[in-house]
């Protein structure tokens, strides 16, 4: 799942953003693609050509030659972000395919340079074959410093980025998991303030386990919330539930293992009865219904997009505090939030990996940035908040001394 939607800058309001778009502007944006390469160094001169290529750039090849930790300082790979999909689960457009799905990549690339001052290029790929995935990005790896994964299918997403840690020694992340789960986390540590309760004292509901639901689930049991009730189109997720039971290995039998401790069976009315929260990470609708089953003052976070599980007029009716994806309601559960601050803190301290901890402290970063002005209509900062990715950039990078 992606929650990106960018705002025009010189918009007035999220509301009026959105109705002043038109075909022709989206289309003329998109003309020629949305990146170009610059250089660094002047070329004007004949000695400026001769610093920036040959016969200087000899030297500095020679030289990352004897010693290849130098190309960490004389090249541009170390900071370099790749976007990496092969196209099977594009926003929520589905299996478009690697061509289709480039000008999101173009997109993620933009927002890693305007968000985190961080170079990136997107590589989409003409293969939904994990191990021909890993093995074209072991041999690029001399040309990047980090991976960002994204909008590729579950359940193939969480084989490929298991494979890639272990086969990379640099930063691996899924943005559609782990940048979802890190916002939501942020966004429920401040509704949890706003509604008077703490986070382990939470019963919390998510419905979808694709690829965000389960890193949604996964990270607020790793925060401290004990009672995670996980949804998919069958109902609750038990480690009693047949199909679960009959294959261990799977991600949803490892996450029954943890979750959902009194053992709730059924389906969403079973799982909101007297429940603080709902995470809604699918397209499956959320019936008015239920929401009268949950907690008083309850948290509805409805995120699919554009067309949320419930809208926030109705769920408004029975919660305390709602949240969407979208720009154009309060409380915008977006990416952009965490995923160029969590992999500049990454590169700038030198990690190999991007651990449960410094996506913890991520949260924890961009959560502390709404405290000030708190309240059920604003639990986390804006995308566009110049405060947010250096914020998060500093304490993923505390987070990786720490460890």
């Amino acid at each position: 799942m992606s929650t990106e939607t960018i705002i025009p800058a010189d918009s007035t309001s999220p509301a009026e953003a959105v109705a002043v778009l038109s075909d022709e502007e989206i289309f003329a944006s998109h003309e020629g693609g949305k990146l170009s390469i610059s250089s660094t160094v002047p070329l004007a001169s004949k000695r400026d050509l001769s610093i920036a290529y040959t016969p200087g750039v000899a030297q500095v090849s020679r030289a990352i030659h004897a010693n290849p930790e130098l190309a960490k300082t004389l090249t541009w790979a170390q900071r370099l972000v790749v976007v990496v999909s092969d196209g099977t689960a594009v926003l929520g457009l589905g299996d478009i395919g690697a061509s289709a799905s480039l000008p999101v990549m173009e997109g993620k690339s933009a927002l890693f340079k305007a968000f985190g001052e961080l170079d990136s290029i997107p590589l989409v790929l003409n293969t939904t074959d994990v191990d021909e995935i890993v093995e074209t990005l072991v041999r690029l790896r001399p040309s990047f410093g980090a991976v960002n994964l994204e909008d590729i299918a579950a359940p193939r997403c969480f084989d490929l980025e298991e494979k890639l840690i272990e086969a990379l020694d640099c930063p691996v992340m899924h943005d559609d998991q782990h940048g979802t789960a890190v916002v939501v986390l942020a966004a429920l540590t401040n509704a949890a303030k706003v509604t008077g309760r703490t986070l382990d004292s939470l019963r919390v509901v998510v419905s979808g386990a694709g690829a965000a639901g389960i890193a949604v689930a996964e990270i607020l049991l790793t925060a401290g919330i004990g009672d995670v009730v996980l949804l998919d189109s069958r109902g609750t997720i038990s480690k009693d539930r047949a199909d679960i039971a009959a294959d261990p290995a799977s991600k949803k039998a490892q996450l029954a293992a943890r979750s959902n401790p009194r053992g709730v069976a059924g389906g969403p009315g079973e799982a909101l009865l007297g429940a603080d929260v709902f995470v809604g990470v699918s397209s499956a609708k959320l019936d008015e219904e239920h929401l009268k089953l949950m907690n008083h003052s309850s948290i509805v976070f409805a995120l699919s997009n554009p067309d949320p599980e419930v809208l926030p007029e109705v769920a408004s009716k029975y919660a305390a505090v709602v949240a969407t994806g979208r720009s154009d309601f309060p409380n915008q559960i977006n990416n952009v939030l965490a995923f160029p601050g969590i992999f500049r803190g990454a590169l700038d301290a030198g990690a190999r990996r991007i651990t449960p901890a410094m996506k913890l402290a991520a949260a924890r970063a961009i959560a502390e940035l709404a405290e000030d002005d708190l309240s059920a209509d604003y639990i986390v900062p804006s995308p566009l908040d110049p405060r947010v990715a250096p914020a998060v950039s500093a304490a993923v990078a505390a987070a990786v001394e720490a460890e």
